[in-house]
């Protein structure tokens, strides 16, 4: 074997061309630092770890029980999907973005096709906008419930992570009925929807604002005044806004230092300034404000979609534009699956005309004039942006994403050195990472 300049690379020929193996370069290099520090232990949290919100390696140096360094290790989760975009048509990339940030689908399908269809020049109907509005606010809260029952496990508060599972299915049932799917739903398209609400989804949508105050009310009463729940929260994982400024922190963990940073209030999409909300904020910067400014989210999101349900009005869910509007102009079969019988009829036995432009637009899809955009939105964990960049032709020539969870894990060091190892876990579940989202 021939090895390279880099210590921690060795590098041999194959038939195929030089293979390199790179071996753990940041645990040697820790291990072969100052011998004199004989009272230091580094020690491996994760991937493995059921504490660390995923699969996320911490390299931590401690004193005792007191963190002296904290470094993230990622990429166990690596999926490529920002490059495999570039192999698929514009509509085929919903697909994909949807399953960056798996508990927030719905935003990543928003904040692609808004992007689109800011290159393309067009805006979807008002209806899809309004309905688009209406299940991103019901993934919200989705998400929410996973962060703090999640954080409930991994501090030892078993019941909250029941309870926060449980109300979560109730969202889920109704993101079900509507896309047809519990996530990576490919519901938002360019252009619009997917397809339009099912009978009686309005009638069920209602039913869960009748009941959902109550279960938030129930997270209060189970963890809110619970003496060891503040013990393992408050003055944990400190990071005030100068700090949050300065990492580039969004999303609960800067509104919990005092900011009331939303992209929803500061620069408006799908019509959110119509909307009547307010943004929770907390003064206290630390793992308990943020605790406190989701739970506060959660009954917020359930303002806008009362909302945004009172304002449905009938119309269609996709624009007019035959050349893009695939396929959400063609009515499902009974199935709700595949194109309805006239449909098929109509392609295979009345129109040839009709039949080529289907199989274009199924296979090679529509052109997206060349340009670049970049659109951020308001995701469950922050600032989710899109950078977009078309050739004029049928397939992406790059997407790039600001995700919320790759940039806010970075402030896991600020929050965590000089403070207990057992704090750390308080940390990270109060960043609520979403592993898919950071290794994108």
């Amino acid at each position: 074997m021939t090895t390279t300049s880099d210590p921690y690379a060795g590098s041999y020929e194959t038939t195929e061309g030089r293979v390199y193996t790179v071996t753990g370069g940041d645990w040697d290099s820790t291990l072969g630092a100052d011998p004199i520090e004989a009272e230091r232990l580094v020690v491996n949290l994760g991937p493995q770890h059921p504490s660390t919100h995923g699969v996320l390696r911490l390299v931590l140096d401690l004193e005792g029980e007191t963190v002296t360094k904290a470094r993230v290790v990622i990429g166990y989760l690596h999926t490529g999907i920002e490059k495999n975009t570039e192999y698929r048509t514009w509509t085929q990339g919903t697909t994909f973005v949807t399953r960056m940030d798996y508990l927030s689908p719905l935003f990543n399908e928003a904040g692609y096709c808004l992007a689109v269809e800011k290159l393309l020049g067009i805006e979807a109907p008002q209806r899809a906008q309004t309905i688009r509005v209406l299940v991103m606010e019901l993934n919200r809260i989705a998400s929410h419930l996973v962060a703090l029952a999640t954080g409930g496990m991994e501090l030892g508060a078993l019941t909250g992570m029941t309870n926060g599972f449980r109300e979560r299915e109730i969202v889920l049932d109704l993101l079900e009925e509507i896309t047809g799917l519990r996530m990576n739903h490919a519901y938002i398209r360019p252009g619009g929807l997917a397809q339009d609400l099912p009978e009686g989804a309005v009638e069920h949508i209602r039913e869960f604002l009748r009941i959902f105050p109550a279960r938030v009310a129930g997270l209060h009463k189970l963890l809110t005044g619970q003496p060891i729940w503040q013990r393992r929260l408050k003055d944990v994982g400190y990071l005030d806004v100068t700090g949050c400024v300065a990492l580039g922190m969004t999303g609960p963990i800067l509104r919990a230092a005092g900011l009331p940073w939303d992209l929803r209030k500061v620069e408006p999409y799908l019509g959110y300034e119509t909307y009547d909300f307010d943004v929770p904020t907390a003064d206290t910067a630390d793992a308990w404000g943020r605790y406190l400014v989701r739970v506060a989210e959660i009954s917020e999101s359930l303002r806008i979609i009362e909302q945004a349900v009172d304002r449905l009005e009938p119309g269609p869910v996709m624009v007019e534009d035959k050349k893009i509007a695939w396929p959400a102009q063609l009515s499902l079969g009974a199935d709700g699956m595949g194109n309805s019988l006239d449909h098929v009829r109509h392609i295979m036995g009345q129109s040839m005309e009709a039949l080529i432009h289907h199989f274009k637009l199924v296979t090679e899809g529509f052109r997206v004039p060349a340009g670049q955009v970049y659109v951020p939105i308001e995701s469950p964990r922050g600032e989710l942006g899109y950078h977009v960049v078309s050739d004029g032709s049928t397939r992406p020539w790059r997407v790039h994403v600001r995700e919320p969870s790759f940039v806010n894990l970075q402030a896991t060091a600020a929050m965590s050195e000089g403070g207990m190892i057992a704090d750390v876990i308080a940390a990270i579940a109060s960043i609520d990472p979403v592993m898919g989202g950071v290794d994108r």
